[in-house]
């Protein structure tokens, strides 16, 4: 083991993340459950992640795992255990439980060897809820869930075809998940009724917001402007990340039929990604780009005028989109199209970084893009809220420190008790 293993509070402890998305995935909560796995391994613990194959945000398995079943690698320190599953090209309550259950029927069938001091899972995933559950039950250790989507929450907003059938089967999982946990991580407050009206004590609920998982932007903006061939003149509105049902994309693409002087940017994947091509059929002003890789992320982030989130209108308090936090680091001006009673209205209220508009306005959109491109001072002056949010809320080293205090709270002490 490294020298962390004699001094660390977590050296020779033996720790199981399972979370669906991991690295090499480079959106989403696969950045989060790898960083997390590979800061104990870097403390001295023997960590293993038991995770699927790589398939998001274009939702197709990565060539180099097609064909693969069962596989191990080390990564940072980590012993990744992958499991194959079902990936629906596109989304519907049905293939979702598809989904799901393939997840968790591969993880029950072959979990990683040994016996874990503690178990972490990653949820929106709701099989990854539920396998960090059994294999924690099986070997009466602490499961600590955290909680970065409300399924069940999701299944009835998000517009999803059968969703309202398929929302009470999903709480349920959530109920299984989250009721006999020791702590129950929520990456924003908004998620505590919805986790309470679950069945969790809220003496057993803590807040770990997400951090930042990558570095600012580092390249010349206007070479990279160039480089994407974006004018210097044309306002840029850029979307990172899933292209989904409930991000509602549509606003983006029907702001760009209004205004032809407006370059509207799609950068990522998704199972909606060919449906909003062909809804921006015709529109010279519209882009689809593929994700940018981890080098050049935040530099193109930067490059644009205007980076938005969007949201269908019914969003409310099951999903705080990941990407603010890249957002946030990238000094540029957000736009908001979301529920102003939703937890992403009150996160990008709180950093100062962007402004709120009505979700599923391309009108609205376009005028506050428009006051944005108009004064050039104010946009920077807002976009620069980004970064100093980050540093006084969404550091890497504080988001780790919440989490090795969850560990803190349920491995055994020296005396083999359990502080609780």
């Amino acid at each position: 083991m490294s020298e962390a293993s004699g001094t660390s509070p977590l050296g020779g402890r033996r720790l199981l993340v399972v979370s669906t998305n991991y690295a090499p995935e480079l959106t989403g909560i696969g950045p989060y459950a790898t960083q997390l796995a590979e800061h104990w391994a870097a403390s001295g613990a023997r960590v293993r992640a038991l995770t699927g194959l790589p398939h998001y945000p274009s939702w197709q398995v990565e060539e180099e795992y097609r064909g693969v079943w069962r596989t191990v690698e080390i990564r940072g320190g980590v012993g990744v255990h992958r499991r194959r599953h079902y990936v629906p090209p596109r989304q519907t309550a049905l293939k979702r439980a598809a989904f799901e259950a393939s997840v968790l029927a591969t993880g029950l069938l072959a979990p990683p060897p040994g016996r874990p001091d503690a178990v972490v899972s990653q949820m929106p995933s709701l099989a990854g809820g539920v396998l960090g559950a059994r294999i924690a039950r099986r070997h009466r250790v602490p499961h600590i869930p955290v909680v970065q989507d409300l399924m069940g929450a999701a299944a009835a907003q998000s517009g999803i075809r059968g969703g309202d059938r398929a929302a009470a089967v999903a709480a349920a999982a959530e109920r299984y998940a989250l009721r006999g946990a020791a702590l129950v991580g929520v990456i924003h407050e908004s998620f505590v009724p919805g986790v309470r009206a679950l069945g969790v004590d809220a003496g057993r609920i803590r807040i770990v917001p997400n951090w930042t998982h990558v570095q600012g932007p580092t390249a010349d903006r206007a070479a990279t402007r160039a480089r994407l061939g974006w004018p210097a003149d044309t306002p840029v509105i850029l979307h990172s990340g899933n292209m989904g049902l409930k991000q509602g994309l549509e606003v983006l693409v029907d702001t760009a039929r209004l205004a032809p002087d407006v370059r509207v940017v799609l950068m990522g994947g998704g199972n909606q990604r060919d449906a909003l091509r062909a809804r921006a059929e015709g529109l010279p002003n519209v882009d689809f780009l593929q994700p940018a890789g981890a080098e050049e992320f935040t530099d193109v982030l930067a490059a644009a005028d205007v980076l938005a989130v969007t949201q269908r209108a019914s969003v409310l308090d099951m999903s705080v989109p990941s990407k603010l936090t890249s957002y946030f680091t990238s000094a540029r001006p957000v736009i908001a199209s979301v529920a102003d009673e939703g937890g992403t209205a009150d996160e990008v209220r709180r950093s100062g970084a962007g402004v709120l508009v009505a979700p599923e306005d391309p009108a609205a959109l376009l005028e506050a893009v428009r006051k944005l491109a108009a004064d050039p001072a104010a946009a920077d002056a807002l976009g620069a809220e980004g970064p100093r949010y980050v540093a006084r809320h969404l550091s890497r080293e504080a988001g780790l420190a919440r989490f090795d205090a969850l560990l803190a709270e349920v491995l055994p002490d020296t005396r083999g008790s359990h502080r609780r």
